[in-house]
């Protein structure tokens, strides 16, 4: 089995995907876009996209992504599509090599498959992917901890096996009958200490701190889920050339997560003193396929995100330059 390309994991994903010709044409769309817009896939190709997706302003906001070369956001607009339906969505439009416009659509009508369903298919292709790296993995972390003698390194590698063996077990559950999430009581601190100790445990780690508010009960959700989500927060941190790493925990009263006010949701806080999210990242930051880094793959914050929203929580962050707060929002009642 060939490792998914780019093209295979944007033609699973849940959002609504499609790339636009210079000419305002539909040069390629996934299927979760053609369900959106009520169309097949390839009688779609070849349509320009304002005949399928009709608002006044969607043709100038295509020609002045293309000109100025930079993402543009339509928020909570109405479009029309095919059999006089409605569809209420935030529209994004970002310029792409070749001239071209890739163009991302997320409904906000009940009636339509959002990313906070029970799991898309962007994490299923993101399983797939790292299936072998990880047996590979796991299996030279076996032959150092056989052949070394001295204990810290026999430790060291059997948590490369340990942390191998949890993704390989989250991957397979994702890719099980649609990858429903495990629910339990989950304790927050018990998995920021975890992210403490594989943070600690990498080369060039940076100083590490943390402010918890001990009172917190634990909360429901899946706790390799929510431990990815921490350890991809850590991580680009750490990437990004932090030297301080500070997680903290709080509980925040009134927060609208999603189409709903909850009374009160935990709030883990993952905060650096790095230089900050490049300005022409941060309208587009959570989406596929956007990194700051020439060898990043776009994926860990948009997979991180979509976690948060299977959690019925959210991922939102402040940034400027030496401070920069990832906040990973939770109810403390599941819906």
């Amino acid at each position: 089995m060939h490792a998914p390309t780019e093209t295979d994991i944007l033609s699973l994903m849940s959002t609504g995907l499609a790339l636009v010709e210079e000419d305002g044409r539909v040069g390629w769309l996934n299927a979760a876009m053609a369900e959106m817009l009520d169309v097949g896939p390839r009688s779609a190709m070849g349509q320009r996209l304002t005949a399928l997706l009709r608002e006044p302003s969607l043709e100038g906001q295509l020609a002045r992504t293309l000109a100025d070369g930079r993402a543009f956001n339509l928020r909570g607009t109405s479009f029309a599509v095919a059999r006089g339906r409605e569809l209420l969505a935030d529209l994004t439009t970002q310029p792409v090599e070749g001239g071209r416009v890739l163009v991302e659509l997320h409904p906000l009508a009940s009636d339509v498959v959002r990313a906070a369903t029970p799991l898309s298919a962007t994490l299923r292709g993101f399983a797939h992917e790292v299936k072998n790296p990880l047996a590979g993995l796991r299996g030279a972390a076996q032959l150092l901890e056989r052949r070394v003698a001295e204990p810290d390194l026999r430790q060291l590698a059997a948590m490369v096996i340990a942390e191998a063996d949890r993704l390989a077990t989250l991957a397979d559950g994702l890719l099980r009958h649609g990858g429903t999430a495990r629910i339990a009581p989950v304790n927050v601190h018990e998995l920021l200490e975890r992210v403490e100790t594989l943070v600690a445990a990498e080369a060039g780690a940076p100083r590490l701190r943390h402010d918890y508010d001990p009172s917190l009960p634990d909360i429901q959700g899946d706790s390799d889920r929510l431990l990815q989500i921490l350890l991809n927060l850590t991580r680009n941190a750490m990437q990004a050339g932090a030297s301080t790493l500070t997680l903290r925990t709080r509980v925040e009263h009134a927060v609208r997560l999603g189409e709903r006010v909850v009374r009160a949701a935990l709030r883990v806080d993952v905060m650096d003193d790095g230089p900050g999210v490049q300005s022409d990242l941060r309208d587009t930051l959570f989406q596929p396929l956007v990194s700051g880094r020439p060898d990043g793959t776009g994926l860990g914050l948009a997979l991180s995100r979509e976690i948060a929203l299977e959690h019925a929580g959210d991922l939102r962050y402040v940034s400027h330059p030496g401070e920069t707060v990832f906040s990973l929002y939770l109810p403390m009642e599941r819906a």
